[in-house]
């Protein structure tokens, strides 16, 4: 008798790139970058400083074309439909954004998380009715243990790597189908990385997360797909695995290596 195969079953996109091009004025910063997100991974982008890492992900949730004299074409495909063309508060909602310095609100921690979900409608929710999802948001970040008897105490007073996470819960209360997070352990010790990393892969499951991150190794160990960017276009993409022990590139392999970045 023959033994059962059990395949797993295929990955979903859930975010997609499709020939981005975002221009300052005359400038152009990313030429033409096309690439996919799926639920259940994580997608590091590596590369060196100014290569376009951070305008690609401002341009994801629709941030970049808050600056004056920007320009996007190409698509951006969430859930199959283009965000470019969605409203974009709704983009950002859908499409959540961590950056690399914690920027708690001024005021308490459990406003913070709560900011998000008085948005959703016209009348303000009572505090009864946010209990519920605040705590939620707080567990899924890995914060509720440490903050649920202090809810009230300002954001400004937790250490970095709290206010990081704070940020986290913050965006995960909108329920996004996507987190973007923007070197987020850069200005972090240690002990708030792995936590922030520990984090990272919990969340997987759950949602699309895209990091952009300088530090290799932190790349390494959450990523599941890495694309590696130079000067606007991407160079190499892959499993995590392949590009890290085979790259293809020439140019993949002298960053790896340390010959510049």
């Amino acid at each position: 008798m023959e033994a059962l195969t059990t395949e797993a079953p295929p990955r979903i996109v859930t975010l997609a790139a499709e020939d981005v091009r975002v221009s300052y004025g005359e400038k152009e910063i990313l030429h033409g970058v096309s690439l996919q997100w799926e639920k259940g991974g994580v997608g590091a982008l590596i590369g060196p400083s100014g290569c376009g890492k951070t305008t690609l992900l401002r341009t994801l949730n629709r941030l970049v074309e808050l600056t004056s004299g920007a320009r996007v074409s190409g698509r951006v495909l969430l859930a199959g439909r283009d965000a470019l063309r969605e409203p974009a508060p709704l983009v950002r909602r859908r499409i959540g954004m961590v950056f690399q310095r914690p920027n708690p609100f001024p005021i308490s921690i459990f406003d913070n998380v709560a900011y998000a979900l008085r948005k959703e409608g016209s009348r303000r929710p009572r505090r009864r009715v946010l209990e519920e999802p605040v705590e939620k948001a707080l567990v899924r970040a890995g914060l509720w243990d440490e903050v649920k008897d202090a809810l009230g105490r300002s954001a400004t007073r937790l250490s970095g790597g709290q206010q990081q996470r704070l940020c986290i819960a913050r965006a995960l209360a909108a329920s996004p189908e996507v987190l973007l997070m923007d070197e987020p352990c850069a200005s972090l010790d240690p002990i708030s990385t792995a936590a922030i990393e520990e984090l990272v892969l919990a969340l997987r499951d759950e949602l699309a997360v895209v990091i952009v991150t300088h530090n290799l190794a932190q790349a390494r160990r959450v990523g599941d797909r890495v694309a590696f960017m130079l000067d606007g276009v991407v160079v190499e993409q892959g499993e995590a695995e392949a590009v890290f022990e085979s790259p293809v590139e020439a140019e993949t392999r002298d960053y790896l290596a340390g010959v510049f970045g």
